[in-house]
């Protein structure tokens, strides 16, 4: 008889646990990051620097993370 014929059966694997989706911006979201963006350009921050802002800005708070701290995380 070979070793394979054990009489219990394997637990099956655990479910993967499914990432939270990126999800769309609310409405108040994208009125708050223009804000946020305007003020960086009055500052005087320049275009290469805004846009990369911008997109790292977009990434976090579409996960979910408030203005403040994803400005936080990036600087």
């Amino acid at each position: 008889m070979s070793s394979y014929g054990d009489s219990s059966a394997p637990e099956p694997a655990p479910a993967p646990k499914t990432k939270k989706s990126s999800g769309k911006m609310t409405d108040k979201q994208k009125a708050d990051l223009k804000k946020h963006m305007d003020k960086l350009k009055a500052d005087g921050m320049s275009a290469s620097e805004l846009r990369s802002h911008r997109m790292k800005m977009l990434s976090r708070m579409a996960k979910g993370m408030s203005l403040k701290a994803a400005h936080a995380d990036i600087m």
